[in-house]
């Protein structure tokens, strides 16, 4: 015991000390450039205090995942994004007992406008989602973690007995024990580990920097399976500089409704699995890459009723985590296979998404641009609602402050056998 607490507190103590040595950088550049006259020699000074600068950021972000848990970043300073590892806000303390949990709750929402050229559309204002997170210390090894939404009804009153206003939804409940950074088992709802964006951005669209989802990604678009109920094993690999991080899931797959998870239940007795496999390289800061595998049985209702299909998902990502520029690229492949035909059906969906903070005194503005592609074959039948897609979507970001943001963005899509669809939109979004 007195051997860890004195390695934490060296820990802190090189904390402080970089950070120290960040404010007084900070502070001593003018009068290091009043000393210097020829304009050459302070362009020159400029460089090197702006490369230590970096230096000491990249080493203070490293003592941080030591001490702390990261935590996210207001979007003004730099939007790291939560992954499926950081579910919790806190840590849990390491020592001690607890006589009760220690509750913490944050929220999520946004209002949106849109306006389009499809015929029949109308245009106007719109309610998001209202989101709700819920994180809980139960002992210095135990967490809970819970999203709660609720999310604006078009039926709202109609019907017998009249639908209610806000339909509402748990979209994470997970428990989970940390053993080590090696080893962390939960039980729970997840956001499938499937691909970069599903566990990166959740529902608070305050997180991420567009107004939209990539459709592969959409919640209750159906490519991918975005909820998840069972267990997950994650953590790190010993893998040096290079830190390889992975998940191994085992839970219920597809619901009947192909876009839900099994949350009553499975519908069949096979259960769904998954691997996945990432890689933050300590050389290259903010660059992340990786891929995963999934696996599942599924039995459809309707017109397909006692035909099972095997479903193979492979996703593939690559990420550049920083705003200046702020890269996104991943690329999925569905393949259904109808259990005694040897003839699968593959379906592909990817996209690229790109975004700029601008500098000095416009950093409050963050342009973007992302194309996607979604190709479903007619030989498909489990993903006959599932429509294909090329578009565009072009927009730009304005944080009010590090809690709330302004977007607006156009959308350009164009769908087999439909006209091309136009459209405007905008949202202000918001973290409370």
């Amino acid at each position: 015991m007195r051997a860890t607490a004195i390695m934490a507190l060296n820990s802190i103590n090189m904390f402080t000390d970089t950070r120290l040595r960040v404010i007084f950088v900070l502070l001593g550049a003018p009068l290091f450039l009043g000393a210097q006259e020829p304009a050459a020699s302070q362009a020159q000074l400029i460089e090197a205090l702006l490369a230590r600068i970096d230096k000491l950021e990249k080493r203070v972000s490293e003592l941080e995942t030591r001490t702390v848990t990261t935590q996210v970043t207001t979007p003004a300073v730099q939007e790291t994004p939560v992954t499926q590892n950081v579910t919790h806000e806190h840590e849990p303390p390491t020592g001690g007992s607890f006589s009760t949990p220690n509750l913490r709750v944050s929220g999520f929402s946004d209002i949106n406008f849109g306006a389009t050229d499809q015929r029949g559309s109308k245009s106007g204002f719109s309610e998001g989602q209202f989101i709700l997170h819920f994180s809980s210390a139960l002992t210095s090894k135990v967490s809970y973690f819970g999203e709660l939404s609720a999310t604006a009804r078009s039926d709202a009153g109609m019907g017998s007995p009249p639908a209610p206003g806000f339909n509402f939804e748990v979209e994470r409940s997970i428990i989970r024990f940390d053993q080590s950074d090696k080893l962390k088992l939960s039980f729970g709802r997840y956001h499938t580990p499937i691909n970069y964006w599903n566990t990166a951005f959740h529902h608070g669209q305050w997180l991420q920097t567009t107004v939209s989802r990539p459709e592969m990604a959409e919640v209750g678009g159906g490519f991918i399976p975005v909820h998840f109920v069972g267990g997950l094993m994650e953590g790190a690999l010993p893998s040096g500089a290079l830190n390889l991080n992975y998940s191994i899931g085992v839970g219920n797959g597809r619901g009947e409704v192909i876009s839900r998870g099994g949350d009553f239940a499975d519908i069949n007795n096979n259960r769904a699995w998954l691997v996945n496999l990432f890689s933050r390289p300590s050389a290259l800061y903010g660059l992340q890459f990786g891929g995963s595998v999934y696996r599942d049985l599924i039995t459809p209702v309707g017109a397909l009723a006692g035909t099972a299909f095997h479903e193979w998902i492979e996703s593939a990502h690559v990420v550049w985590a920083k705003e200046n520029p702020e890269v996104i690229a991943e690329f999925a492949n569905v393949t259904h296979q109808q259990v005694g035909v040897s003839r699968p059906s593959n379906s592909q969906a990817w996209y690229v998404q790109t975004a700029y903070r601008l500098p000095s005194s416009a950093r409050l503005w963050k342009p973007y641009y992302r194309f996607e592609y979604i190709h479903i074959p007619k030989s498909d039948p489990i993903f006959t609602g599932v429509p294909s897609l090329a578009g565009s979507v072009v927009g730009v970001r304005y944080d009010i402050s590090g809690f709330a943001a302004l977007k607006v963005e156009y959308r350009r899509q164009r769908r087999p056998d439909q006209l091309r669809l136009n459209g405007l939109f905008a949202q202000t979004s918001f973290t409370f």
